[in-house]
């Protein structure tokens, strides 16, 4: 996939590992059924987001200053880079 079709949208400030979740601070926006790759110095993960919660409250989509819940496949960790497909 070319450079260009991939964004940074947002940044991995927390994960949650009893729950599988990492909480990512938005830069852009992102929804649910969105293709992301998280990358950092250990992580390098592709998936589609399927589930997210701001304020423990579910929702479809949210947008750059938003602080949300995904729901991960494998550990991530802080300041790793959230990037939208």
């Amino acid at each position: 996939m070319a450079n260009e079709d991939i964004k940074l949208i947002g940044q991995v400030t927390h994960y949650y590992s009893n729950i599988g979740v990492g909480i990512i601070k938005l830069t852009g926006d992102l929804s649910i059924g969105d293709a992301v790759h998280i990358e950092g110095n250990s992580s390098d993960l592709e998936m589609e987001v399927s589930s997210m919660q701001v304020n423990h409250e579910s929702v479809e989509s949210a947008g750059k200053g938003d602080e949300v819940g995904v729901k991960v496949s494998e550990k991530v960790k802080k300041g790793d880079r959230v990037y939208k497909r």
